[in-house]
């Protein structure tokens, strides 16, 4: 009976000759054809490999042999946005050891995306330079920015080198030494200034024997007469006005 039908059709210039054998079902194809992947197929065989859908003569992907249809594919196989965990069908970025949609590769802290000066990584985040540096950098022990560069370390404390200075006059310590009070640095006279250290005579530093006297301090060679001039010995003396006098000076500045 069938070879009367094909008798019948060929002699009506229908073609019946077969196509080509289909690759799923593995029977002659007389109809239409879908020759794709180096074989041929019915058209209602030649289907998504994932979802079954019928490709027809829709475009397709290929993976590994089988074809799949155009969501399928990315969504089986196109790489994932580490942002949104979307498939990624277009512009692709690689950071971290990852891939991300461009518009999604941003500052974890600010939310802008990053530009040419690139990024800094913390903790599997990026971080755009001024908040990684913000947040994780040594803050200067002086004016608690961050220290990115160049830095000394003292005091338990790093420090920008313009910032270490004296805490009062601000004067650089060129000698590289230096005094501390409360964790800060001071140079020798303000650190003696501080602590009521300083010579009321010449105005330096007393690191040794010292007079105290008239509310004051004093080297013992600058406690003098405010008349003679001449050095109190033992640290005897009258008062007057505020000044110490010998008691020669004050007997004759009495008279």
């Amino acid at each position: 009976m069938l070879n009367t039908l094909e008798s019948g059709l060929n002699q009506l210039g229908v073609n019946t000759v077969a196509k080509g054998t289909c690759a799923s079902c593995n029977k002659p194809i007389v109809g239409k054809v879908v020759t794709a992947l180096g074989r041929t197929w019915h058209p209602e065989h030649f289907v998504c490999s994932h979802c079954g859908q019928e490709i027809g003569t829709k475009g397709f992907y290929e993976r590994d042999g089988r074809p799949f249809c155009h969501e399928d594919y990315h969504n089986l196989f196109a790489p994932r946005c580490a942002y949104c965990s979307g498939s990624i069908l277009d512009k692709i970025l690689t950071a971290m050891n990852k891939t991300w949609h461009p518009a999604h590769f941003f500052c974890a802290q600010c939310g802008e995306v990053f530009g040419k000066e690139g990024h800094h990584e913390k903790d599997g985040k990026p971080y755009c330079a001024k908040d990684f540096f913000n947040m994780f950098a040594p803050k200067c022990g002086s004016c608690d920015r961050p220290v990115t560069a160049n830095y000394l370390s003292a005091l338990n404390s790093v420090w920008h080198p313009e910032c270490f200075v004296c805490r009062d006059c601000r004067v650089s310590f060129e000698s590289g030494s230096f005094f501390e009070m409360s964790g800060l640095p001071y140079c020798d006279r303000h650190y003696y200034e501080r602590r009521g250290m300083l010579c009321e005579g010449c105005d330096k530093a007393i690191s040794g024997r010292c007079v105290s006297a008239l509310g004051r301090r004093f080297h013992p060679e600058h406690f003098v007469c405010a008349f003679c001039l001449k050095q109190l010995s033992n640290g005897v003396f009258v008062e007057k006005n505020d000044k110490p006098y010998c008691h020669g000076c004050l007997s004759k500045l009495s008279l």
